[in-house]
């Protein structure tokens, strides 16, 4: 038991001295003002993490990002994610925020079945973004699963109603 705390102190210990990785490209309000246009569509998403038991886990109760698809963004989600779309949660990545790009993001909160809507949503290119974690037992120190995203474009032209499964394929 002394060994797994031990540990657990380690690992924690370096996480939080991690370097936080940085953005080279500048955060433009311009490109990312569609985000608080009042547009016509709506987006209904499921976001969920399936295990490798075949066991389904929701994203319940956490906050769901919409994000603008500008080059900072694009930037940032390709460091952070390398390529994918799931970040583990045991990755301890950190990243340095430009101060006024959560002002151009919404927030929604997923259901307890991982379901989310984000109304009146404007046309352009967006990350969906949330977290879905799980320990194994009640004694695990790690948490398992992670962040995962999904890109949806809004025309304008389609559906009212966008569906996007969040699940991080």
């Amino acid at each position: 038991m002394r060994m797994r705390w031990l540990f657990a102190g380690v690992v924690l210990a370096l996480a939080s001295c991690q370097t936080p990785q940085k953005v080279s490209t500048s955060f433009d309000t311009k490109a990312a003002e569609f985000i608080h246009k009042k547009g016509e569509s709506r987006i209904d998403g499921h976001a969920f993490f399936r295990r490798f038991d075949g066991k389904v886990i929701h994203a319940a109760g956490e906050y769901v990002w919409l994000v603008p698809a500008t080059p900072y963004a694009q930037e940032r989600f390709a460091t952070l994610y390398k390529g994918k779309k799931y970040l583990p949660a045991t990755a301890g990545s950190k990243m340095e925020n430009d101060p006024v790009y959560a002002q151009f993001t919404r927030k929604s909160k997923a259901e307890s079945t991982g379901r989310f809507t984000f109304d009146n949503v404007a046309p352009g290119e967006y990350f969906i973004a949330t977290v879905v974690t799980w320990k194994d037992s009640e004694d695990s120190y790690f948490a398992r699963g992670g962040a995962i995203y999904e890109t949806v474009t809004v025309t304008g032209k389609e559906e009212k109603i966008i569906r996007v499964v969040v699940n991080g394929i």
